[in-house]
């Protein structure tokens, strides 16, 4: 039997970079490299109940490793070579209490 082992993925965060004429803010992409994130295809009951919460398709799950602090909330991700867009608040259990190396999970939806 083999370990579990994850992907490294880009988390795309937004940078406020200054303000244009009418001083609306311009944002810049920084692209964040976060190693051992589990990829997981989302379930049935994922995808149904991500349709009836927010109106979005759940496709994969991600679990995301201990000491990430990162925030995944409305983020951009790549992966696969495709963009995709995290749904909702992550789901986050407590560190210490996990005996795995991911704590946290996050769904996301294809984003083109």
């Amino acid at each position: 039997m083999g370990l579990i082992k994850g992907i490294s993925i880009i988390l795309v965060d937004k940078i406020q970079h200054g303000v244009d004429d009418f001083n609306s803010p311009i944002f810049e992409d920084k692209e964040i490299i976060v190693k051992n994130v589990l990829v997981v295809p989302a379930s049935t009951d994922d995808i149904s109940n991500s349709l009836n919460l927010t109106g979005k398709k759940a496709e994969y799950t991600l679990g995301i490793p201990k000491g990430d602090e990162n925030v995944w909330e409305n983020k951009e991700v790549i992966f696969f070579g495709k963009r995709w867009r995290t749904i909702g608040i992550p789901q986050q259990g407590v560190e210490s209490m996990i005996p795995l190396n991911w704590y946290k999970k996050v769904m996301v939806e294809r984003y083109e």
